[in-house]
């Protein structure tokens, strides 16, 4: 496929996209992704040049605008019938994509709602009302049941808010809760249950669908941050592990843009140069991805290896972060 890239917006896309470039603009053309990544053009948001493939399917954007429009609501399958959708087709997506069906998803947002609700001060009588609930008998058992103890003993500081987000390179997972942004990983990354069960035992939380202001904070930084615009994220983030896997975090974080670091470099940033097998599984452990940027790290001999969210996701990044630093200075 030859790409079609745009002198004057700084964009190359997919020939068929309706914002490529016509022919009176001043237009250049790549074999490859990389050689317009490496040109200094970035991707398309309209036709994601990048995605072909790995796309969210057609049917799922609707269908969550839906959702969040009125989280209240109690969806059942003719619901689905009337927006066209198979039932059958959105329950083995959510199974394959969040581990559980699109129903329980929907309920499982109702109770997170009402959970921000009670936190927040509001009766119990009315966050029942508010998220959808027939009963507050049945309210209180679903409740129990989810969280362990009764809507009256929850806290706070007893959850973590998730959510997807959208970006160049496919959904991402996005985890945050008052004290800061604790998740960020591709949604069809490997091992990404065993990764959420073991932030949830280190941090002694439950994961609920739902809003939070550090999302939106993180979805902006994430936006400047694919456009060129951000070299360093502000969004403060919470990573709970071992002393050296937080060493080896805050190591990655030093990694300036637009350059990267070796294995061994890091495991000497560290103070443990002989660790360099251990930093590449506390590298793999890193549960806040292009925010700590994993990506940074090649092997000794410059060669791309090991990133959770795919090769080819890591050398977009590096390919964009190199160009834009090349274009900035």
């Amino acid at each position: 496929m030859a790409f079609h890239a745009d002198s004057r917006t700084g964009v190359f896309c997919q020939p068929e996209c309706a914002s490529a470039p016509g022919e009176a603009a001043v237009t250049r053309h790549f074999a490859t992704a990389r050689d317009a990544l490496a040109a200094g053009f970035r991707p398309c948001r309209d036709c994601a040049p990048l995605l072909t493939g790995i796309a969210d399917p057609a049917w799922l954007l609707p269908l969550m605008s839906e959702v969040e429009s009125d989280p209240a609501r109690r969806w059942h399958d003719h619901d689905l019938d009337m927006m066209g959708i198979d039932p059958t087709m959105v329950r083995r997506w959510f199974i394959a994509n969040h581990g559980l069906t699109f129903h329980a998803y929907t309920r499982l947002r109702r109770l997170g709602m009402a959970l921000r609700q009670i936190q927040h001060g509001e009766p119990v009588s009315r966050a029942v009302v508010a998220s959808g609930f027939d009963s507050e008998s049945g309210f209180r058992d679903a409740f129990a049941q989810v969280f362990g103890n009764p809507p009256s003993a929850v806290d706070r500081e007893s959850s973590i808010w998730v959510n997807r987000v959208a970006t160049p390179l496919g959904s991402m997972i996005l985890g945050v809760h008052d004290d800061g942004l604790c998740l960020l990983e591709f949604a069809e990354r490997r091992m990404l249950d065993t990764q959420l069960g073991r932030l949830s035992r280190h941090m002694g939380r439950v994961f609920l669908p739902g809003e939070h202001p550090l999302m939106e904070q993180t979805k902006q930084e994430l936006d400047a941050y694919f456009a060129g615009t951000l070299r360093h994220f502000d969004i403060p983030v919470q990573t709970p592990g071992t002393a050296f896997q937080e060493a080896v975090w805050h190591a990655l974080r030093e990694i300036p843009y637009g350059e990267t670091r070796s294995y061994a470099e890091i495991a000497a940033a560290t103070g443990r140069a002989d660790a360099v097998r251990a930093v590449g599984r506390a590298n793999g452990d890193n549960r806040i991805a292009i925010v700590i940027p994993c990506h940074r790290v090649v092997g000794s001999d410059g060669e791309l290896v090991g990133y959770g969210g795919g090769l080819w996701r890591k050398e977009y990044l590096l390919a964009m972060e190199q160009a834009q630093a090349f274009h900035l200075t």
